[in-house]
Formats: structure tokens, sequence, C-alpha cells
């Protein structure tokens, strides 16, 4: 098996921004280079942190205040129905309220993409701004009310704006910003979602707001967040692609280009933008649904990326780790309050590595990073269940384990947690986008949901040989990628579409050297 070393990029090297043949006579006309703007600042911070950072709040704020939540949901339930739903009840409950979440980003995730092309990409994040704040509000009011019923409501209204947001959001970053920007923009939605995570560990700390009194107001601690991110709702601009090609507002279209860009009125680079949407709004290609993209060969290989990538990096146990760290973090003889901040520096671990994504992305070219990233999961996921499982043989083993775990989070973010989110907006052109982004979203949700309910179970039964699935899951992303992956770094969609449109027959590296020699 080849190693894969980030220093190997001379041999998968990708088209530069100069080098490609339509780039090239591009940049000549081009006497402006595209700006970073505030409008496109703006777009970019205000969407990651008053939606993204949300979502991955909700996904993570339910762990550390779970025993005071179970207990408030008994005595709710007793005092205002007589109900006494007994311990196995009660676990069916809170598995409830953990899944309905889930559930809900699946349901968001299938309407994505009708929802992306009929009200726009700035549409569906204004969308999801109302879905989160009606969330929030039920979370706050839950626990004055005596109501688990608001609870439920509040988990499946946040569910199904992470759906929509895990459709659209990726998509939206790339159509607002210009080829030499993407990169940087790419991992802001995931690395979004990472910093939730995180900052619902802090906040849900017992001694902060994870308390028997608070733990209502951890819940919606984050509408702080949406509510300062969506006042100025105005301000976030569409997509350019999507009024001109889409809706055919070709004048608005201009405007906002101009205003995201920077560029003046007359420029030769604002037109040859605008040119390039002109030439496909000509083809009158319609955005196409789910049916006509999954029954349609040309993108049967570049959906089945899509949603490998996706699901394959909830299969890859990601959320299953943190779900066993603590655990670990015990056996290897830390307290339990130890433990807990050991949890929270193995997810700082993952935020502060996920802030490396902007530098590597604009710097590396995706192939060896995902191809690092995967092999080095594989081989200390292998380690950790290894290691794990026979913990009690040798006693540094203990701290092996939480080695493997620090080791696996670094690397998962080299590529494997990133890349997945974007790599549809770069595989896929305009009219199939929307429906591929949506259906690889519904793959990440119901893997999500999957690793949710099934891991304790197979925990049980498995013990630590549960993580070698996750290990194999992360060796079969690793052949996906070096096998079909196409380069997309510094490459328009229109140029990488028809290296994967045959198919398994697709000759991905043979194409990429004929292109990069020509």
């Amino acid at each position: 098996m080849d190693h894969p070393k980030v220093g190997e990029l001379p041999q998968e090297r990708s088209l530069s921004f100069s080098e490609s043949p339509l780039m090239a006579h591009k940049t000549m006309k081009q006497n402006e280079v595209p700006q970073w703007t505030w409008s496109l600042k703006w777009a970019a911070i205000g969407s990651s942190i008053g939606a993204a950072v949300p979502v991955g709040y909700c996904t993570g704020v339910m762990n550390s205040p779970a025993e005071v939540m179970r207990s408030w949901c008994n005595e709710t339930l007793i005092a205002r129905y007589d109900l006494d739903l007994g311990e196995s009840g009660l676990e069916l409950l809170w598995s409830a309220l953990v899944s309905i979440f889930l559930v809900g980003g699946a349901i968001g995730s299938v309407v994505g993409a009708t929802m992306a092309n009929r009200y726009g990409r700035r549409g569906c994040f204004n969308i999801c701004g109302i879905l989160l704040a009606l969330a929030a509000i039920c979370f706050y009011a839950c626990r004055p009310l005596d109501s688990v019923e608001l609870l439920l409501l509040g988990r499946l209204l946040a569910g199904l704006a992470g759906g929509l947001i895990t459709a659209f959001m990726p998509m939206w970053h790339s159509e607002i910003s210009s080829l030499s920007q993407r990169s940087t923009l790419a991992p802001l939605c995931p690395m979004g979602l990472t910093l939730g995570v995180v900052v619902a560990q802090v906040c849900s700390l017992r001694s902060l707001l994870g308390g028997p009194e608070n733990w209502h107001l951890c819940l919606a601690f984050y509408g702080l967040l949406v509510a300062v991110c969506y006042a100025p709702f105005r301000w976030y601009p569409e997509s350019p692609k999507w009024m001109y090609v889409v809706r055919g507002r070709k004048d608005e279209a201009r405007r906002q280009l101009q205003q995201l860009r920077g560029y003046t009125a007359g420029s030769a680079a604002l037109q040859a933008e605008i040119d390039e949407m002109e030439m496909e709004a000509a083809s009158k290609v319609e955005a196409l649904g789910l049916v006509q993209v999954l029954s349609d060969p040309q993108y049967r290989l570049p959906l089945i990326i899509v949603c490998a990538f996706l699901g394959g990096q909830q299969l890859s146990g990601i959320n299953a780790i943190f779900f066993y760290s603590v655990s670990i973090f015990r056996k290897a003889g830390l307290s339990i309050q130890a433990s807990q901040w050991a949890n929270l520096g193995a997810g700082s671990l993952n935020l502060a590595t996920s802030m490396l994504g902007p530098i590597l992305l604009e710097r590396l070219n995706r192939r060896p990073l995902m191809l690092f990233s995967t092999f080095f999961c594989t081989v200390f996921l292998f380690l950790f269940a290894m290691m794990l499982y026979f913990i009690e043989s040798f006693s540094w083993f203990a701290m092996g384990c939480i080695g493997c775990i620090f080791l696996y989070i670094f690397f998962f973010q080299f590529g494997l947690g990133p890349m997945p989110f974007f790599i549809g907006a770069e595989l896929f052109e305009l009219a199939p986008r929307p429906a591929a982004m949506s259906l690889g979203s519904v793959v990440y949700w119901i893997c999500n949901f999957i690793i949710g309910m099934a891991f304790p179970t197979l925990q049980n039964a498995f013990g630590a040989l549960v993580f070698l699935p996750f290990s194999v899951a992360c060796l079969l992303l690793f052949g996906l990628t070096k096998r079909y992956l196409p380069e997309t770094r510094g490459r328009e969609p229109s140029e990488v579409a028809p290296l994967v449109a045959s198919g398994f027959k697709s000759k991905v590296l043979l194409n990429h050297q004929a292109v990069s020699q020509s």
C-alpha cells in the first residue's frame, strides 16, 4: 500500500488557476483581481457563526447534562400525567430526544435541494434562522412550562435547520466566492459545526450552565448567536449564479457579483464572469431533481463519491470516539472531573486542527490531503481497537489508547473532517448540484442516526472490537479516493465533471495527467 505523504504533491498536481487553458484565457482578459469585500466576508463569517455553529452546538449540548435532563423528564411526566416510564421507558424517551434531531436533519436534507432552487441560497439561510430561533425558544420555555413536548419539538426544529445547512451552505459559499477564494471558504461550514460542539462542551459543564437549575438555558444559549448574526439579514448576498442562471434576474446578478468581487462597473473581469454565466444560462439547463440525478449515468460516480464521503465521515467513528472518550480516560486512571476536562481537550484539539483547514486547502491539493487523512485514521483506529481490547494486558495500553484518540482526531481534520461537506460543490455543475448535495446530506444524517442508535448496543456486544469496522470504513474511503477522486483544487466544476462522467470506467488519473500536459 502506498503511504501518502503531504509532500508528494507534484505527483498528483492539479492545474493551478493560471495553468488551465480556460482559466488562462480568462486571466488574460481580466485586469482586476477578486477582492475580499465586506459583503463576502460577512456572508462567510456571519453564516458560519449564525447557523453552522448553532447546529454543532445542538449536536454536542445533550451529553453533559444528560443525567439531570433525564431526571427532569421523569419527574415532569409523573407530575403532569402521573406516568412513570421506568428505566427502560426513560431510556427510550432519551433515545427519542437524541435521535429526533438526526431525523430532522435527514428530513431537512431531503427538502434542501427543492428549497435551494425555489427560495435561493440566502432564502434557505433565512429559513434556517427562523427554525433555529424557534428551537431556542422551545428549549428556553420547556423547563418553566414543564413540557417535555416542547423539548422534543425544539430538537426536531434544530435538526431540520441542520439538514438544510449541510445541504445548501457549502454550495452557497462556493457560488459567492471566486475560484481563487473558494478553498478558503470551503471548510467554514464543517469548522462552524466543530466550533459549535466545543462551545457546547464548555457551556454544558456542570459548573457553568449544565446544572439542574440552568440546563434549559444551556440548550437555548446558542440563540444569542442566531440573534446577533441574523439581525442584519438584508446584508447577506444571494448567489449571483442562482439569480442569473436559475431565475434570469441578470441585472441584479451583475450588481451582486460586482459587490461581492469589488470590481468596477466596466471591468473586463466582471464581464468575463457574466459571460460565463450567460453561456450556462444559454444552454437552458434547468435545475435537476433527485430522480433525474439518480437516473443519469454521468452523475453516478460523483454521486457515489459525495455520498460515500459524507456517510463515511460518520461511519469513520468520530462521534463514537467522542461518545467513548470519557470512559477511556477513566480506564487510564483519570478522575471523573479530569476525564471530562480531557474530553474537552479532545474537542478543543478537533477545533484547533479544523482551523488549519483554510490554510491547508488553499495550499495543498485535495487528493493528497484526503489520502493522508484516511490512511492515518485507518491506522490509529485499528491500533486503538487493539489496545483497548488488550488494555488489561499491558499497563501502558491505557495511555496508548488516549494517544490514539488524539492522533486520530488530529489526522481526521486534515481531510476526512472538512472535505466531504464541500466536495459536491466542486464535482457537480449548477444544474445537478443542489440535488446531489441534498442526497449526500441525507446520507450523512442517516449514518449519523445509525451510529447514534446502534453504537451502544454494538459496544455491549463486541466491546473494543466495535471500532474495527470504523477502521475498515476509513480504508474503503482511502481506496475510493485513490482510484476515483479527481483533483478539484483550482478547477471549475465544468472542467472536473467530464473526468468522472464515465462512471467506474473513468480513468481519473490518466485524464488528469492528460489535461495537465495539455
